[in-house]
């Protein structure tokens, strides 16, 4: 079929997105603290440059990595304002031309896909303007658990493991799985994992909460439409956690297991995992991916201290906020998310009310949109709006 002529009557409306490109980009220079950032980026290139800095190891390290960070957000910035600005040029030549009668075709097509390709770059950015915690550029500690729903349940948890798996990859982090429980006819009672990449927390977190799938289940005889939940709980993780919290070795319990099974499809089959309980909390912690009990031992006692790190920041803002800003539990009763397979097909986000038809791209990994809408969201609800 012939295509319509791209003729300047019919072309976007170029002007106009580019001042809303202008606009967007100068709000998330604000929420971003850009000045902040370029004072910090010198102040660390200074320090960077002094010529005893790795006479401690420790804090060169620090100082390098996070001088590596912040120079990619400002270069990243001042890259976007410079192509910004360019564009703005090239649509004057463009509006030129064709007021001289001598449209250029190819300067047009140049013009939409540099406006295109812009519109991405600032929507990414404004992503980046949504974190604000402490810990959301951290890699995440991720548990996904089968809940009420039996066979149907354990089969939707290794479902959701799935999904995150997908997510991961396609944002280019890594993933760790730590332990995998099997479920007693198939899929899974647990398992444990752990995403490494900027803001997996920050993104991760937003899917903290109950997942419900209504489908007919294939564990069922007479193919019965079933509903079960599976819940992902999520902590930042970090490599020390020494100064917010202590353990005492008489507080937890050590077992040692052999993996099999489903689970054994997931990780490596082991004799020497290892499950830690912190007897005051009822935490308990399972790693067995490792190559040693000492491995797993180390491993697992890392990602409880995260965990017991996160529970009493959870009780210190629980005290700061006793009056009550909206917080995500991961009870039961607070189903984030709904994926249904019958009698219809839809994903809705209970909390912020986006939905998609398309619900095997969802599981596929295709989690983006709920995961910047709750971000909104948060930002909206912590702004008072």
């Amino acid at each position: 079929m012939a295509q319509p002529e791209d003729r300047g009557d019919d072309r976007r409306d170029v002007a106009t997105e580019l001042k809303s490109l202008a606009a967007r980009l100068g709000e998330a220079e604000r929420y971003l603290g850009m000045d902040d950032l370029r004072r910090r980026k010198a102040e660390l290139e200074d320090e960077a440059g002094r010529a005893d800095l790795w006479e401690e190891p420790e804090r060169a390290r620090a100082v390098t990595t996070e001088l590596g960070r912040v120079g990619e957000d400002v270069n990243r910035f001042d890259a976007l304002q410079r192509d910004l600005a360019d564009t703005e040029v090239l649509h004057e030549l463009v509006v030129e031309a064709e007021g001289a009668g001598t449209p250029d075709d190819g300067l047009g097509r140049e013009l939409d896909q540099s406006v295109t390709e812009l519109g991405r770059r600032v929507s990414a950015l404004e992503l980046q303007s949504l974190f604000s915690g402490p810990y959301d550029e951290r890699d995440a500690v991720c548990e996904v658990h089968a809940g009420a729903g039996g066979t149907d349940a354990q089969d939707w948890t290794e479902m959701l493991l799935r999904m995150y798996q997908r997510w991961a990859e396609r944002r280019g982090f890594s993933i760790e799985l730590d332990e995998a429980t099997e479920g007693q006819e198939a899929g899974l009672l647990s398992a444990t994992f752990i995403v490494r990449g900027r803001f997996a927390y920050g993104l991760l977190a937003t899917e903290r909460g109950v997942h419900r799938l209504v489908r007919m289940s294939p564990f069922d005889s007479q193919h019965r439409r079933q509903t079960s939940f599976a819940s992902l709980d999520v902590v930042p993780f970090l490599e020390d956690v020494g100064d917010e919290v202590q353990v005492d070795e008489k507080d937890l319990r050590v077992d040692t297991y052999r993996s099999s099974g489903a689970g054994g499809q997931h990780v490596n089959k082991t004799d020497s995992a290892v499950r830690i309980t912190h007897l005051p909390t009822g935490i308990v912690v399972a790693v067995q991916n490792e190559r040693s009990q000492h491995q797993n031992r180390a491993k697992a006692m890392q990602i409880l201290l995260n965990k017991l790190a996160e529970r009493a920041r959870e009780e210190r803002r629980s005290e700061l906020d006793s009056l009550g800003s909206e917080r995500t539990e991961t009870s039961w009763g607070n189903q984030i998310r709904s994926y249904v397979f019958a009698p219809y097909q839809m994903v809705k986000d209970h909390r912020t009310e986006v939905e998609t038809g398309n619900v095997e791209a969802v599981l596929d990994g295709d989690l983006d949109e709920f995961m910047e809408a709750e971000l909104h969201r948060q930002r909206e609800r912590g702004s008072g709006g």
